[in-house]
Formats: C-alpha cells, sequence, structure tokens
C-alpha cells in the first residue's frame, strides 16, 4: 500500500513536496512549482507547507 510520506531523499526544505511527488509518481519539479503559484495567488500555499511539514510522517 502507497503512503503519503516527506521524501528523505528529495528534500529541499522539510520534504513535503518530494513526497507529494513520490506518491502521485510525478516530478518533484512540478510539484514545487505549482507549490510556488498556489502561495502566490491564494496566498495560504506557505500556512498548508507548514501543516503539511508537521503532519506528513517521515519516509
Amino acid at each position: 500500500m502507497k503512503r503519503l510520506t516527506k521524501s528523505s531523499a528529495d528534500r529541499k526544505l522539510a520534504g513535503v513536496c518530494g513526497g507529494i511527488a513520490e506518491y502521485f509518481d510525478i516530478d518533484p519539479t512540478i510539484v514545487r512549482i505549482a507549490w510556488v503559484l498556489f502561495c502566490c495567488l491564494g496566498g495560504s500555499g506557505l500556512l498548508a507547507y507548514i501543516i503539511c511539514a508537521i503532519v506528513m510522517p517521515e519516509a
């Protein structure tokens, strides 16, 4: 069974984007760009990242 966890190999800050990319089997750069757009357009992306960094378990 596949679980959503933070990446230990592909991490820049906390490994959240790398973990999401591993879970959906896509390039981590795409997830990072989408997250930056989410932060710029919605404004709540930073808060969502912090929550994910706290809630998501380590790999």
